[in-house]
């Protein structure tokens, strides 16, 4: 024997008999494998050691491994890319192997298990527990989504004797009636009712189909309003559509913002755009665009239903024809007073319910109403004669009464009253045009007697000079009544001969009437 080796001769088998070498109780033969110090010392047997531990206790990362890319056999580990390639391809394994540790210890033996299989870093990957896992991707059976109740047969029944069950029992019923739900609007929240196995009895369920048509009318009827109606300082997107023409074609350079909001309308300040031939653009424009909700107006109509201009076009079911009928009459009152030399805006063009107009101001500012500014007595009395004049020329040659004349409706610029707001106008043969007539003559002459104008006359007195009447009554009731009965009589007139009023003459004369 090696004085640095070890050895270990197995003792010889001496004779016997033959159980006595196969007793189970005896010795067992042992061999012994001779190796110097130097091999126990050697580093590469270390390693192969290490290996065969590695084997035996994680046999599938050994494999996984085993491919081109881990062992170094064929690698040039010299490159600092491939080794952190090598490094991350590791740490890419071990988180996995984490994760599928976190699996089992989730899950354990539920029936429903949870999968981290989008956190893995490798793909795919072989889990150990791979014959319990199903793939729900490859199956037609989905088992996150509660079953459906089966329906009954055409014959009405299922089971035989006492397991028989109709179609009108209350379990099956219900269950019928939680499936329906899903019919309902998405809008209509109903949530998992067959996951639950809730049972809805028919009481509830017409009531809840009810109530969920009741709530996808109510929206559509709110998304139809909001589209298709227009609000104080926003308009709706066909209005902006005309607008956005308007700019487009050259007509209007840009729109600068709201100036005036009202009960009707909303007015918008523009600068104007390139003259065509035909039209004369001014510098500066008003864009009124009237409300297509009548929620605030709701009296529009009896201004127009009965002016003679308007009445065979008049519809009360459609809104949108009363506004584009609104708007239509305030440009042709417009043309009128214009064509009269009657201070007023200057109509440039009508699209629908859209009105462009001169701009009455100056560099978008508009001018005050007569009621904002301070007027000296002179100014105050100059006013007053300009005022008294416009109605007799807005009453004899525009044959047009403004049914709404007040200090909220004159404006004051470059020294003198402008009349705006003229859509609601009618003709003195309206069936209520006197009436207006009076309730314009009070407003005035309460503004102005208010103001300290020493000259001017009652609500009476302006009346009759206005409209060349000559009523004498000594009180406002008679005097109403007197009014009451000449609007009767026109009425009368124009239902039996169809004619209306004749013009009034020019020395300012009461009205004749064709009898």
């Amino acid at each position: 024997m090696d004085s640095v080796g070890v050895a270990a001769a197995a003792p010889d088998a001496g004779p016997g008999p033959a159980w006595q070498s196969k007793c189970p109780w005896g010795a067992p033969s042992t061999t012994s494998i001779s190796c110097s110090l130097a091999d126990v010392m050697s580093e590469q047997l270390a390693k192969e050691l290490q290996l065969e531990e590695e084997n035996a206790a994680f046999p599938e990362v050994v494999a996984a491994a085993e491919g081109p890319f881990i062992t170094g056999e064929n690698i040039d580990t010299s490159s600092d890319l491939m080794l952190a390639q090598m490094l991350q391809m590791e740490f890419d394994r071990e988180y996995d192997a984490q994760l599928r540790r976190e699996e089992k210890k989730i899950n354990g033996d539920s029936k429903v298990s949870i999968s981290f299989e989008n956190y893995r870093k490798v793909h795919p990957y072989d889990s150990d527990s791979s014959e319990d896992e199903v793939d729900w991707q490859d199956t037609r059976h989905d088992p996150y989504r509660a079953d459906k109740p089966t329906t009954t047969p055409r014959r009405g029944f299922i089971g035989k004797g006492k397991d028989i069950t109709t179609k009108h029992d209350e379990v099956v019923c219900g269950r019928k009636n939680t499936a329906r739900m899903e019919n309902f609007a998405p809008e209509f929240q109903v949530g998992d009712g067959i996951g639950m196995d809730l049972k809805l009895s028919n009481q509830v369920f017409n009531a809840l189909k009810q109530h969920a048509y009741s709530e996808e009318r109510r929206s559509a009827r709110l998304h139809e309003k909001k589209e298709h109606s227009t609000a104080e300082k926003a308009v709706d997107p066909k209005t902006r559509l005309l607008l956005y023409k308007m700019v487009n074609s050259g007509m209007l350079e840009t729109i600068t913002g709201c100036i005036s909001t009202g009960k009707e309308s909303v007015v918008f300040h523009a600068y104007g755009g390139n003259a065509t031939e035909d039209k004369v653009i001014p510098p500066e424009c008003a864009i009124k665009v009237f409300k297509t909700t009548l929620n605030e107006f709701k009296n529009r109509d009896k201004y127009i239903k009965d002016d003679y201009r308007f009445k065979d076009r008049f519809s009360k079911l459609n809104p949108r024809k009363i506004i584009r009928m609104w708007a239509e009459k305030e440009m042709h009152n417009l043309t009128r007073m214009q064509n009269a030399g009657i201070p007023c805006p200057q109509v440039v063009i009508l699209k629908k319910h859209v009105l462009v107009m001169s701009f009455i101001g100056q560099d978008q500012v508009p001018a005050p109403k007569l009621k904002d500014v301070t007027l000296n007595s002179e100014d105050m009395k100059k006013a007053y004669y300009q005022i008294l004049n416009m109605m007799q020329q807005l009453y004899r040659e525009c044959n047009l009464v403004h049914a709404d004349l007040s200090e909220y409706n004159m404006l004051w610029h470059d020294g003198k009253v402008w009349l705006i707001d003229v859509s609601q106008s009618v003709e003195p043969t309206h069936p209520h045009g006197l009436e207006f007539l009076f309730r314009d003559c009070r407003n005035v002459s309460q503004f102005f007697q208010k103001g300290g104008v020493a000259e001017a006359l009652n609500e009476r007195e302006l009346f009759n000079a206005v409209s060349g009447l000559n009523i004498t009554a000594d009180n406002e009731v008679d005097f109403q009544a007197e009014i009451e009965a000449l609007e009767k009589m026109n009425e009368d007139h124009v239902q039996n001969h169809g004619k209306k009023l004749s013009t009034f003459s020019s020395d300012g004369d009461p009205p004749i009437y064709d009898e």
